[in-house]
């Protein structure tokens, strides 16, 4: 017995079993899938930014690391705008930033609260250094008092360009919090509160408040993903009933479809609660990826079952037929789809392996209930296959004897058309900018860009200086090397604001002399600095302390800048220089951390870690290819439609784009597992035509056209249909994996009917024999 007719024997008598224990099947296989997916109930939301880090991510571990020595930065800067008049030097402004300060401290896990009104002010008094609110009562200002607060603040390092701007037009109030990190609920809870109390002020005070800072960057995260899930779902559930409606023109294989389709997403869903795996946007699009994906099984069964019931077969024997032709493709296809997805282990971004493996487990979910649930359901419901004209399949037969007639120029110009495109990839540029991840439609995108232009910007270089002694930040030698690190870091472009220790240890020095502006420098002796500074500390209420910018011992001090919107390129680029001129020219070497530079790198390491995923993705599916179909040519064959379309799609997108994210790193590999199935759906009619019926190979390309082409144009369209929805997201890594993959999909279509069938009818001239026994249509049916 030959290998062809084995697994047509196999497909036969799979198909019979389903048929013949279709009732226990369907119970079977929904008790199954509903275990599967009562998972759900375990799923959580993971607000934190960290979650697309690994803890092996080196820029996370310094962070961390700088994070543990001082005061930890989860913030929240209210940006206090004037509605009434251009300054916020009014007294009904500063009563509102003087009220938003004061309630800031209520907010469930503050640790500290700095703005412009509890800045804390130094002046001289005789002998006596007093330290105090720059503003002390807010309602009982004088035009003269608000004159004097100007004239501190637009002046003060610490506050100008941070707390307020240096043309008065905005001010800021920045929260820090502690958050234990016992629960996720903190994230949530802290950023709704503040948005209450943003609220509050807006209502009592002429001002207008914006929200930024890393708990609302936090906060925005679940806001794109709810967003997504509740636009883009219901819309893909949409439009695949109608598409499957008008595909096989019947209710019930409609309704089936939908099971299945619910089912899948369910189950990989649902696997994902029960592995603890909590949702980020990235794996939040997994629904909408897992059903786009799933339908294709269904449609690859139903219009074989469909076109046997109108050419005269049996509702069952055309079911059991259906699953004699499909169940070896629509299993490769869904096996290679997963293999893809889990190539996605090897991203150094851990959202991206929770949706790689949540969308494997879908995928296979899918093919299980494609292949069981479905043929089950169809055999207990009456289903009529409509009358039709099948204009669709005589345009293939069109295409087919165009494609057979013109190989070589088809050939010839595929080929230089795909590898001209391919050189296009060096166009592109790797960009990773974490508040561009979010659409202008997002609340937290339009008040981070109006904080920037107003006020400050929310990206933060923070260096951790060390002497290596406790006490050492008091040697004058180190503050003469913090003081000209930090004015050369005020002289670059880039850089908004710095705070660094030595501003407040020159205001100590001049007020310890008599306020006299000629002393407004560094402390000359270590005593007198270490005094200076003791006093200062013992004079500081409680929450404004200077644990944000010394560690407990002294031995070390943070400088922080602050500074523009920027590209990753020109944030590695600013970091690298700052990190170098430190050293050069103070000796000192420190590590330019914080969550924008982390985001810089992103792309670098996850291309790095991808690269290994996918070729070792690559080299199983094409294994399996080769296996599956059992012929190492046509294997081979098969590389060449499978990989130029994800080359084709970076050099189109290198044309007209430019620009790539994160994104594109785990495209390659996950869009490999989809590309695949249309290939192999093709060589799968091709190898039945040339070794079921003896047909030669532009015989066989014909037959493929004609039994396959339909369903593969069916089955790209709900495809590109459904990452053309997700392109819609509000999460900009969602939408270009969702773009570039559409874009791969389409290219892999053009290559499977162009590019494809020219190779097999130049390459695969050897003759493939009929296999004389192999099981026929009419000889299945008779077994029903």
């Amino acid at each position: 017995m030959t290998t062809q007719e084995k697994e047509n024997q196999f497909g036969a008598r799979f198909g019979r079993f389903v048929v013949q224990w279709r009732w226990p099947i369907l119970i079977l296989t929904l008790l199954l899938g509903i275990t599967a997916a009562s998972g759900v109930r375990f799923l959580g939301f993971d607000q934190d930014y960290r979650a697309f880090f690994s803890d092996e991510n080196p820029q996370l571990t310094e962070f961390e690391k700088v994070q543990r020595t001082y005061t930890k930065s989860d913030t929240v800067l209210f940006a206090i705008l004037p509605t009434e008049g251009d300054t916020v030097f009014s007294k009904p402004v500063i009563e509102a930033v003087s009220e938003l300060t004061e309630q800031s401290w209520l907010l469930p896990y503050t640790l500290r609260v700095d703005s412009m009104t509890n800045f804390q002010h130094t002046v001289a008094e005789a002998d006596d250094l007093i330290v105090a609110n720059l503003v002390e009562d807010a309602t009982s200002l004088t035009p003269a008092d608000i004159e004097y607060i100007r004239g501190v603040a637009v002046k003060e390092p610490n506050l100008v360009n941070q707390l307020v701007s240096p043309d008065g037009g905005a001010a800021g109030v920045l929260v820090t919090f502690h958050l234990p990190g016992e629960s996720i609920d903190e994230m949530p809870t802290v950023a709704e509160a503040a948005r209450q109390l943003s609220q509050q002020i807006q209502q009592s005070y002429p001002v207008d408040i914006k929200m930024t800072g890393s708990v609302p960057l936090n906060n925005a995260f679940f806001q794109s993903s709810a967003q997504d899930t509740t636009t883009l779902v219901p819309l893909m559930y949409l439009i695949i009933i109608v598409a499957t409606f008008l595909l096989v023109r019947s209710f019930t294989a409609t309704i089936g479809t939908v099971i299945v389709l619910i089912m899948s997403v369910a189950v990989g869903v649902g696997m994902g609660g029960w592995l603890g795996i909590l949702l980020t946007p990235p794996s939040a699009a997994t629904p909408t990826i897992i059903t786009t994906l799933a339908v294709a099984d269904s449609v690859h069964f139903l219009m074989t079952m469909m076109a046997a019931m109108r050419s005269g077969m049996e509702k069952r024997a055309a079911i059991v037929e259906s699953l004699r032709v499909n169940v070896q493709p629509i299993f490769l296809t869904s096996i290679t789809t997963a293999v893809g997805f889990l190539s996605m282990n090897f991203s150094d971004a851990p959202p991206f392996r929770d949706l790689g493996n949540m969308t494997a487990i879908g995928v296979m979910a899918a093919c299980l209930f494609s292949l069981v649930l479905l043929p089950a359901f169809l055999a207990i419901v009456p289903v009529k296959a409509r009358a039709s004209k099948d204009r669709m399949t005589a345009s293939f037969d069109w295409l087919a004897d165009f494609v057979i007639r013109h190989r070589k120029p088809v050939l010839g110009l595929s080929l230089v058309a795909s590898f001209g495109l391919v050189a296009l990839i060096p166009l592109n540029n790797v960009n990773d900018d974490m508040v561009a991840y979010f659409d202008k439609s997002l609340e937290f995108r339009q008040h981070t860009d109006t904080t920037l232009d107003k006020l400050t910007g929310i990206y933060q270089l923070q260096f951790s200086l060390e002497t290596g002694e406790a006490n050492g930040v008091s040697d004058p030698a180190f503050l003469a090397k913090t003081e000209s690190f930090t004015d050369w870091l005020r002289q670059q472009p880039e850089v908004i604001h710095v705070n660094s220790i030595t501003d407040t240890f020159k205001r100590l020095n001049k007020n310890l002399h008599g306020d006299d502006q000629d002393w407004y420098r560094l402390p000359d002796e270590r005593d007198q600095a270490s005094q200076y500074l003791l006093l200062y500390e013992l004079s500081l209420p409680y929450g404004l302390d200077l644990n944000n910018q010394l560690n407990i011992d002294k031995s070390s001090t943070r400088i922080v800048a602050t500074l523009q919107d920027m590209d990753s390129d020109e944030m590695i680029e600013i970091t690298e220089r700052s990190e170098q001129w430190l050293e050069s020219n103070t000796g000192i070497q420190a590590l330019g951390v914080g969550p924008a530079i982390m985001f810089a790198h992103i792309s670098e390491r996850n291309i790095d870690s991808m690269i290994d995923g996918t070729l070792i993705a690559i080299l199983i599916i094409s294994l399996m290819i080769m296996v599956a179909l059992r012929s190492l040519s046509i294997g081979f064959i098969s590389l060449i439609p499978n990989l130029l379309p994800a080359g084709i799609t970076f050099g189109i997108w290198g044309l007209f784009v430019g620009e790539v994210n994160v994104a594109a790193s785990i495209v390659l590999g996950m869009a490999m597992g989809i590309l695949v199935d249309d290939c192999v759906h093709f060589l799968s009619k091709y190898l039945r035509g040339r070794r079921e019926h003896g047909q030669s190979s532009e015989e066989a390309v014909r037959y493929a056209f004609h039994h396959v082409g339909g369903a593969i144009i069916v089955t790209s369209v709900i495809l590109i249909a459904g990452f053309a929805l997700l392109s819609l997201s509000s999460f900009a890594l969602n939408k270009y994996m969702a773009q570039l993959t559409g874009i791969a999909i389409f290219v892999a279509v053009i290559a499977d009917l162009l590019l494809l069938p020219t190779l097999l009818m130049t390459l695969d001239r050897k003759k493939r024999g009929a296999d004389k026994t192999t099981s026929t249509p009419v000889a299945v049916a008779q077994k029903i």
